[in-house]
């Protein structure tokens, strides 16, 4: 089985993989129609993947990732950190984070923005996971130290959840080797940080341990959707989360695809209309894999699944964030593992 593991065998082991060394083309205009519900907005200054970007206050913050940008031409680990404003046409650079770092969730609670774990390099290696939770202060423009989790976590859903950010699923190291994707193990933790006490705490641990599932909160209850376990494969469960009874609930699976296993791993998920949208992630075969460009609408009523169109830029480590009426998709890259990342931004509208 060709698996995500030995896709990035060798950025694991030299902190960077070959990659499209190609120039950025220039690609459609701010606002230019995609085709139905898609229109184009502003690229991201670098090309980037593995990220998990958050919407304060209607501004879109995106930061850290893999990018082809920062190693001359091969992949190597961001520390740079982008806000597109609310009605602004171009990103505007703010400041970096402390430390480079991929996967970096960001959640916003309380004012500012939580970046709460990921790999950053270490020991040679490309994927030290990391147990720290760093603070950003758009006033300040600066970031700070956070409340560092008990052990390190990554490829986690994170989300604001009744004004507690909640981390479940993903991977956490699988003893005492921290350096390379191999040395970790899917988890179904569950942890709570209180943004205002800095304190975290545990909950109901998820049914399912995977990693690289997409999040989602609807009508107060967080939804985990599809992922991937470190030895086998994507998987299509949905499973949700409720705060007031602590505790998780199956739903129903993603769909089967078109082209690829049913699951995905690597995809992102919105709220837009009352619905949950999820979008790309990536498969892996042994004739290379692919990425997922169909486009799912969950209705929570009917418990159900529906395909909502295709992607114009199918992409795997995108971002989906809501903001009014309409979803950016962000970044990612166009082909199964660290190649052909993107900077590519576009607005889904979900309407037909």
């Amino acid at each position: 089985m060709i698996t995500r593991r030995t896709a990035f065998t060798g950025l694991s082991a030299s902190l960077a993989v070959a990659a499209c060394a190609r120039g950025q083309d220039a690609g459609p205009a701010v606002g230019d129609s995609l085709g139905g519900p898609w229109t184009a907005g502003p690229a991201l200054p670098i090309r980037t993947q593995e990220i998990y970007p958050a919407n304060l206050n209607g501004a879109i913050y995106v930061a850290g990732g893999l990018s082809p940008d920062v190693d001359g031409g091969r992949i190597g680990i961001t520390d740079r950190v982008f806000v597109l404003e609310p009605g602004a046409s171009r990103w505007r650079e703010r400041a970096s984070l402390p430390v480079a770092t991929h996967h970096p969730n960001l959640v916003a609670a309380a004012g500012e923005i939580y970046a709460i774990g990921g790999f950053t390099a270490g020991d040679g290696g490309a994927w030290a996971m990391s147990e720290a939770v760093r603070i950003y202060d758009p006033d300040r423009n600066a970031w700070r130290r956070g409340p560092s989790m008990a052990q390190p976590y990554a490829e986690t859903v994170a989300a604001n959840l009744g004004d507690r950010i909640h981390m479940v699923t993903g991977r956490r190291p699988a003893g005492p080797a921290n350096r390379a994707w191999s040395d970790h193990a899917d988890t179904t933790a569950h942890i709570v940080l209180d943004p205002f006490a800095e304190a975290w705490s545990t909950a109901a641990p998820a049914p399912t341990a995977r990693n690289s599932a997409a999040g989602a909160v609807l009508n107060g209850r967080l939804h985990v959707i599809g992922g991937r376990t470190v030895s086998g494969g994507n998987s299509p469960i949905h499973e949700v989360y409720d705060p007031e009874a602590d505790n998780w609930a199956t739903l129903a699976p993603l769909p089967e695809p078109e082209a690829g296993p049913r699951g995905s791993g690597g995809l992102a998920a919105a709220v837009l209309g009352g619905a949950i949208y999820v979008f790309g992630g990536e498969w892996f075969s042994s004739t290379g894999g692919g990425v997922y460009d169909q486009v799912w609408r969950y209705d929570a009523a009917a418990d159900a699944w529906s395909e909502a169109g295709r992607m114009p830029t199918p992409r795997h480590g995108l971002g989906a964030v809501s903001v009014g009426d309409a979803i950016a998709t962000i970044a990612g890259a166009a082909r199964a593992g660290g190649v052909d990342t993107s900077a590519a931004v576009e607005w889904f509208s979900g309407q037909a």
